[in-house]
């Protein structure tokens, strides 16, 4: 689990399949005790990567200053450049993305699309896919 600051607004994007998928930047600074006093400590910075339904909440709901929540697993690519340089990231692919409320409020309302027809309907931020324990057949866009 991650608790920071978006560092610029979400980037929405869809795949060829037309699945959703959005990116940001999030950074966590730790608070660390020295001696009676706390300081922030460094400030690492994670590309975080959100599908479907809840990429679009996110893109609807978060912005840049952002203090939010992200909940998911950590995956590195690797790639070779046009000019045959070998290079790899790692990012966390979320499962689940929230708001913190630590120093602000929100109102949750359900997503007006992509509601299950069930009755449940998705609500703005949950887990896109969730009902299918979160497996998503889509290749990543990259």
């Amino acid at each position: 689990m991650l608790v920071g600051n978006l560092t610029d607004d979400p980037e929405l994007r869809f795949t060829p399949n037309g699945a959703a998928v959005a990116n940001f930047r999030l950074a966590v600074t730790p608070r660390v005790r020295e001696g009676d006093s706390w300081k922030d400590g460094e400030t690492s910075f994670f590309r975080i990567n959100v599908w479907r339904q809840q990429a679009e909440n996110v893109a609807e709901t978060l912005q840049k200053g952002t203090r939010c929540i992200v909940v998911g697993r950590l995956r590195t690519r690797s790639w070779e450049t046009p000019e045959g340089e070998k290079r790899s990231v790692t990012e966390v692919e979320a499962d689940e993305i929230g708001p913190s409320l630590k120093f602000a409020t929100a109102k949750v309302e359900r997503s007006s699309r992509g509601g299950s027809g069930g009755g449940g309907g998705d609500w703005a931020g949950s887990a896109a896919g969730a009902s299918k324990g979160g497996q998503f057949n889509d290749e990543p866009p990259f």
